[in-house]
């Protein structure tokens, strides 16, 4: 640990020297790497700052606890009790930390919910995964912006393409990636019966033009019209946009924005972070080669989370986890699921690190 945390400080001076660097200022990409890797070097530094203070007092009440004055002596011990689990806690902290940070988990976050089998059910079930994480965007203070929406015939949606930004989004969303299953009473079932629908979700890290190099001349764009709610430029101009990469096949569109170009980019915004996921999912794939995972690759076939309504509980499957309170959740009250997730995926990086 100690030989991590000398490389790491030693790292943290080096970027505050390159940031005060006038020839950084003029380069704005340069700028955001050094700023993301200063900030968790930062916390690093302060971290190992309130472990050695935490150690310097356990030591002081140690020595203080030997004194020959009874009384004194006694308040030492208990000062000594109290400050052996702070240095434990403080240290375990700093560990965490000193584990490598994945690069992408400050990215912001393309997200991506579709309906799967079920109908309709399934289509009213993406509509409230889709609240979910709105709600769950509105409780960590992000943004969610719409890219695109495809609605089903009873208020339900059949897909939806949003792009979430706010700090450390793709960390703590990168897990919500897989098959999410749905067990209740539809409102349209006449018997009482439960059914069982799923909808799919898919968390890519938002890419930068540094991450993916795209040819203008391996893109298919086409405009259309624009369908569906969006005002006075629906139905009126060709605003919507569809670009397909023609080496890998993938087709991506956006019609949310009034004007074609503002389309446009957002669909390559879209578009950059699919191929980035794809190269993530590939280096996965060898890691996974080589060793067990315990949360899982981002394998969108496999069924991730039960969400039970007659029980109202929620199962997560990968780690175990069941919570019976499925309304708190479905409001955006996501974080003990977000937090036992990470904590499965950082033990795993642990051992894989040791």
């Amino acid at each position: 640990m100690q030989a991590r945390l000398r490389a790491a400080l030693e790292r943290a001076a080096e970027i505050e020297r390159e940031l005060a660097d006038p020839a950084t200022a003029n380069d704005p990409v340069r700028l955001k790497q050094l700023g993301r890797e200063f900030a968790h070097l930062e916390r690093i530094r302060r971290a190992a700052a309130a472990c050695d203070k935490l150690r310097d007092e356990l030591g002081q009440a140690r020595e203080v606890a030997r004194d020959s004055d009874p009384e004194l002596a006694e308040l030492a011990r208990a000062d000594v009790a109290t400050l052996e689990p702070r240095v434990e806690l403080a240290e375990q902290e700093l560990r965490r930390l000193l584990v490598p940070p994945d690069p992408l988990d400050d990215r912001d976050v393309i997200l991506e919910i579709r309906a799967g089998t079920g109908g309709d059910e399934a289509a009213l079930f993406a509509a409230d995964l889709y609240r979910m994480y709105t709600r769950y965007a509105e409780r960590l203070g992000w943004k969610l912006e719409p890219v695109s929406l495809s609605e089903g015939n009873v208020g339900g949606l059949k897909e939806v393409t949003a792009a979430v930004r706010g700090t450390g989004a793709y960390g703590r969303m990168r897990h919500e990636s897989g098959v999410h299953r749905v067990q209740r009473v539809p409102a349209t079932e006449a018997q009482g019966r439960i059914h069982t629908s799923a909808a799919t979700v898919a968390v890519l890290p938002e890419a930068e033009e540094v991450d993916v190099q795209i040819d203008d001349r391996e893109l298919k764009v086409d405009v259309f019209r624009s369908s569906g709610p969006g005002g006075q430029s629906v139905n009126t101009t060709d605003s919507a946009v569809r670009i397909t990469h023609l080496p890998t096949g993938l087709v991506v569109q956006c019609q949310d924005q009034k004007s074609q170009l503002q389309n446009k980019v957002k669909a390559m915004e879209v578009l950059r972070a699919r191929l980035l996921d794809r190269m993530v999912a590939e280096q996965e794939a060898e890691r996974a080669r080589e060793r067990r995972s315990m949360v899982g690759t981002g394998d969108r076939s496999a069924k991730i989370r039960t969400y039970n309504f007659p029980q109202n509980r929620v199962t997560d499957h990968r780690i175990n986890l069941t919570l019976h309170r499925l309304d708190e959740i479905l409001d955006g009250d996501l974080d003990q699921v977000v937090e036992e997730l990470k904590l499965a995926y950082r033990g795993e990086r642990s051992a894989a690190e040791a």
